[in-house]
């Protein structure tokens, strides 16, 4: 089975993004586990590291966070769809500003 972690950064603060919800669940719709970014924006562990291979969606509550912070924020959510194709570890970070977003494979 796969693992997976991800990690907010605000790059328009130039700082991690603490305290935003984050929801994995399958394409299907199926909630795979729940968790918030910790102080330095990360989500150790989703899943329980019981991801078999399949399509999976993770969602970032990013209107959690420009409230927070005061920002304005054009995305009120962000939704980051991937493919678990092998057992190994998947790290999905998200940097974000108030205007824009952008995601990859992380190691």
């Amino acid at each position: 089975m796969a693992t997976l972690s991800t990690h907010v950064l605000d790059t328009s603060r130039g700082r991690p993004a603490a305290g935003v919800p984050v929801v994995l669940s399958t394409a299907a719709g199926d909630v795979v586990g729940t968790a918030v970014t910790d102080t330095d924006g990360r989500v150790t562990e989703l899943g329980a590291g019981q991801l078999p291979p399949g399509e999976y969606r993770l969602r970032f509550d990013t209107a959690a966070h420009f409230t927070a912070t005061g920002s304005p924020g054009f995305y009120p959510e962000v939704v980051v769809a991937f493919a678990v194709a092998e057992e190994r570890h998947y790290h999905v970070p998200l940097l974000l500003s108030p205007y824009g977003y952008t995601t990859y494979l992380g190691s």
